[in-house]
């Protein structure tokens, strides 16, 4: 079963969308597992955005997810990476379709209310970031069955 890592990102909480957002991804089928509010500081953001070190965005980029707090979740189900992106949509709100978390919500680049794991592989190492194994819940929902094929 795939796990994913979704933000809430600072602009979202401000403004009240934290719990919109979370219901948006849990009502695709895909199955929270863990789930928390951090303020997160200097080096956690530049471990976060080490890819995007040495841009020219980088330096926004970490003063903008250290600006307020977040919420943190984990996602989990089949394709959830992708699930989690098609329901996000395109990083640039304008491009994003309607319908879509940045679509209906997302105001600008960098404040797009929502972050979410760009494969598999990223998704553990920044799982890993946020949450320590034993925050990472496994438990069996009574209408999984409904939800997921076998």
């Amino acid at each position: 079963m795939e796990r994913t890592l979704v933000l809430v990102k600072p602009d979202a909480v401000q403004r009240g969308l934290s719990g919109d957002i979370i219901s948006r991804l849990e009502g695709t089928g895909l199955k929270l597992v863990a789930l928390k509010m951090l303020q997160m500081d200097r080096e956690m953001a530049e471990r976060h955005y080490s890819i995007h070190r040495g841009k020219p965005f980088f330096e926004g980029l970490v003063q903008f997810i250290t600006s307020s707090p977040l919420v943190a979740a984990v996602f989990e189900g089949p394709k959830a990476v992708e699930i989690v992106r098609k329901v996000m949509g395109e990083t640039d709100p304008a491009q994003a379709a309607p319908g879509t978390i940045r679509g209906d919500l997302a105001l600008g680049m960098r404040r797009n209310v929502v972050h979410g794991s760009d494969s598999v592989e990223n998704s553990e190492q920044e799982i890993s970031l946020f949450f320590s194994p034993e925050e990472v819940l496994s438990y069996e929902r009574h209408g999984e069955r409904w939800i997921i094929e076998s």
